[in-house]
């Protein structure tokens, strides 16, 4: 975070710096309320590109074998480009090197654990244990000592990218 704030202060201070010299050039002819203006503009768009390029450098972090299996986009009424332009608020990554694959009864059952990364002030990150039967495309949550968290499992579409990579890798 002290770095994000390091960056944006550095791209004020070089938009700054880029306004200064343009009113040094035109010989004192802009006014000088262009250098806090172009300031602003820089800080602004630093944090607008840092904040659009956000899923982009986080999902190019993951280990490899980590599918990007949905992202949720959104608005911010204090961003109102948001508006025009959504941006990725949070993602769900499924690390397929760590599958856990059993057979029983002739079900093909997938222990998995997925991790959603979403973008609020700091970076928060959470993990979930499921357990997805490919035979019959259901999921249901489990918690670290492999019991259900709900009663009733959740369809899952087989033509999703959670079922493709999960399920495609266990065979």
């Amino acid at each position: 975070m002290i770095w994000h704030l390091v960056a944006v202060f550095s791209a004020g201070l070089g938009a700054a710096g880029i306004a200064f010299l343009l009113r040094s050039i035109s010989r004192q002819r802009l006014p000088k309320w262009i250098i806090p203006a172009l300031a602003g503009i820089g800080m602004l768009g630093y944090q607008i590109y840092f904040e659009y390029s956000w899923f982009d450098h986080q999902s190019s972090r993951q280990p490899e074998g980590a599918i990007v299996t949905s992202s949720q986009k959104g608005e911010m009424f204090w961003r109102p480009w948001t508006y025009i332009y959504p941006m990725t608020i949070a993602f769900t990554v499924v690390d397929t090197k760590n599958l856990n694959v059993k057979n029983i009864d002739g079900f093909t059952l997938v222990e998995f654990i997925e991790y959603r990364f979403e973008k609020k002030y700091i970076d928060v990150v959470t993990h979930q244990n499921y357990v997805l039967n490919c035979s019959e495309a259901q999921m249901i949550a489990v918690s670290d000592e492999h019991k259900a968290l709900s009663k009733r499992p959740s369809n899952v579409d087989r033509d999703s990218v959670l079922f493709k990579a999960v399920c495609s890798t266990s065979k």
